[in-house]
């Protein structure tokens, strides 16, 4: 990949960059399909994913008409990296050979090995026959939303559509390699104020948080409601506490440090909850959960904005989802995306039906909704959320800070690109928007690690 990487470097034409070959393989993250049994009899907290993930060349694979190659210049770790590299809740060859059985370029993907990674940001190098909207050369971002028109449930929202897929999760050749296949309409304009690794963190955690609480589709966010964000300073919460603040909402953070908690203050955000300083109980036991921490959470939530939380942005799932459904608002939505804390959730399902809450699952996002979260960024609007950087090779280290949350905001792996702060195209623009603003979650979590 080295003369690619020299002309990207250069800055070469269109052209020059079309006429580059391609090689027949390339570095990249993945696990094996002979290693899913690895972790047995461990519990998934010991699962460590440094274990499972190995860096490696593979095989380059052959060019869909609706697809480009994509040079990767960085990407970034989220949870369905680590879920994939400790085989949980499944091993994800099942997924791919599903997609095998779908066609001759879905036979592609069932292999062996499953290459990782659900974000990128690169540059193309080649076209397939029927892509018309990019051309070798620009410089773009990618979102996982993997899905063809041949769905009529996809014309109306692709999230709908029955082949609806998670790219670099439910497919092959994701964005944690030195080059990647992607369809055409996974590409979205990469922010020129913004270095690789910056662009490369936002499009799945920035896209999902955008159709939760902004589009039509999920919560439908308004100017003036309360939204009680879970996680507040992660890869999900940190961008939806910018999208409230964005769109004249009042977010409500909870966070589990104080490090955390002056974090988002930082941001922007008046009212924070450290739950640990508090030391909220929902659970009194494994199959028990205490509704008077509820209603001593609730209280607190309503010393700091007077009133219940119109939206509560939930992702934790079992921990946190009994509290949840109590503390929302009369009327009020509880928006979920995820259980990273459990799959089979509990709630007293009185104060959702006589207080008439709704429970409204949101899954991504549609390539709309990806495009217009894009554009919030590019307009300077929304910042990216990366804390620290890592190189490909360190992929499984990274994935283990995420799988042990370790972490703020969201970790960025370098793939192509030679060292952060690369990439960036218009300097002017960026000192417009504000070095500080662009890199806040980053100067904090350096300066936490010299305080260490």
């Amino acid at each position: 990949m080295k003369h690619i990487v020299e002309a990207v470097n250069a800055g070469a034409s269109g052209p020059e960059i079309e006429a580059l070959p391609i090689p027949e393989s390339y570095r990249a993250a993945y696990v094996r399909r002979d290693e899913t049994s690895m972790f047995e009899g461990r519990a998934s907290r010991d699962k460590d994913p440094r274990e499972a993930i190995h860096i490696g060349e593979v095989a380059t694979p052959e060019l869909a008409p609706n697809e480009v190659y994509l040079a990767v210049m960085a990407s970034s770790i989220n949870f369905n990296t680590v879920w994939t590299s400790i085989f949980e809740p499944l091993p994800t060859f099942g997924f791919l050979d599903r997609l095998g059985r779908e066609s001759r370029w879905g036979a592609r993907h069932a292999l062996d090995y499953h290459v990782l990674g659900s974000d990128a940001s690169g540059v193309v190098l080649q076209c397939g026959s029927n892509v018309r909207n990019y051309r070798p050369g620009d410089h773009v971002v990618v979102h996982c939303n993997y899905v063809d028109d041949q769905d009529p449930a996809a014309h109306r929202d692709s999230m709908m559509a029955s082949n609806q897929r998670i790219w670099g999760f439910e497919s092959n050749f994701g964005g944690l390699a030195d080059l990647t296949v992607v369809k055409a309409n996974q590409l979205m304009p990469k922010p020129a104020h913004l270095s690789w690794e910056e662009a490369a963190v936002n499009a799945l955690c920035a896209s999902t948080s955008y159709r939760m609480l902004v589009s039509d589709n999920a919560a439908r966010m308004k100017q003036g409601d309360s939204v009680l964000i879970w996680g507040a300073s992660g890869g999900l919460g940190g961008y939806a506490c910018q999208l409230v603040l964005n769109g004249g909402g009042v977010p409500v953070g909870v966070v589990s440090s104080p490090d955390k908690a002056e974090l988002l203050h930082e941001l922007g955000v008046e009212h924070v909850i450290d739950r640990s300083a508090e030391g909220y109980r929902f659970w009194s036991d494994s199959h028990t959960q205490d509704e008077g921490e509820w209603r001593r959470f609730g209280k607190k939530v309503r010393s700091l904005i007077g009133d219940d939380p119109d939206i509560v942005f939930e992702h934790p799932g079992r921990s946190t989802m009994g509290a949840s459904v109590f503390v929302a608002k009369r009327g009020g939505k509880i928006v979920t995306c995820a259980a990273t804390s459990g799959y089979m959730i509990e709630y007293d399902n009185r104060h959702l039906w006589m207080r008439l809450k709704q429970i409204v699952s949101s899954h991504f996002a549609n390539y709309a909704e990806a495009a217009e979260m894009n554009r919030l960024i590019d307009h300077g609007r929304i910042q990216p959320i990366l804390s620290k950087t890592f190189t490909l090779d360190e992929t499984g280290s990274a994935a283990r800070q995420v799988h042990h949350n370790m972490h703020e905001g969201k970790l960025g792996v370098l793939c192509l690109a030679d060292e952060p702060g690369m990439g960036i195209t218009d300097p002017d623009k960026r000192e417009r928007i504000g070095e500080d603003r662009i890199t806040l979650f980053a100067r904090h979590a350096a300066s936490l690690e010299a305080a260490a």
